[in-house]
């Protein structure tokens, strides 16, 4: 486990004034993982770590500007919240293939039960996607999730809830996300 950074060691500290960033190199090592984890569940597998690279090459740009280091989890998901759906409306404009598929050929390639549950997670509404996203696959709480996507933590939750009811209602077996 990586060493706590510079900030959240010493926010008990209340004379500590608006703490200073870390050096970018330790934010990559400590967020990046639970990035990749989101833009794979936004984007999904095939276009994670573009999405990804986008996010870091944005906060790069960025991160002299920062102004509360104690955001910056949130701040970075906020980012790749932003790059996820500048992605999906490439990907929507993007000509799309309409040559016959070979049925036995998809059967054999037929994507992992937990692929599938994020295909139907990518369908939900944006803000129902990326509150589940944001809850399950990049392990932040309310308060955070709420922070990222610019509202209240009542606002998130809920978010998270329909997104969840949803899910139950038109995927049939997933009862259990």
């Amino acid at each position: 486990m990586p060493a706590p950074l510079d900030h959240e060691r010493d926010a008990s500290r209340p004379d500590r004034a608006a703490a200073s960033p870390p050096p970018f190199e330790r934010v990559v090592s400590k967020h990046g993982p639970a990035l990749l984890r989101f833009c794979s569940a936004q984007v999904g597998a095939e276009r994670a770590e573009d999405c990804l690279q986008e996010t870091l090459l944005a906060a790069l740009r960025a991160y002299g500007e920062l102004r509360d280091a104690d955001a910056l989890r949130a701040w970075l998901f906020s980012i790749a919240a932003r790059k996820a759906s500048d992605i999906h409306r490439a990907h929507a404009r993007t000509p799309q293939p309409t040559e016959v598929v070979d049925t036995a050929a998809v059967a054999e390639d037929a994507p992992p039960r937990d692929e599938t549950l994020w295909d139907h997670v990518r369908a939900l509404p944006d803000k129902q996607r990326h509150a589940v996203i944001l809850r399950y696959r990049a392990d932040l709480t309310h308060a955070e999730i709420a922070q990222v996507m610019g509202t209240s933590e009542p606002a998130a939750r809920r978010n998270v809830f329909e997104g969840l009811e949803r899910l139950r209602s038109h995927a049939g077996g997933f009862a259990a996300v």
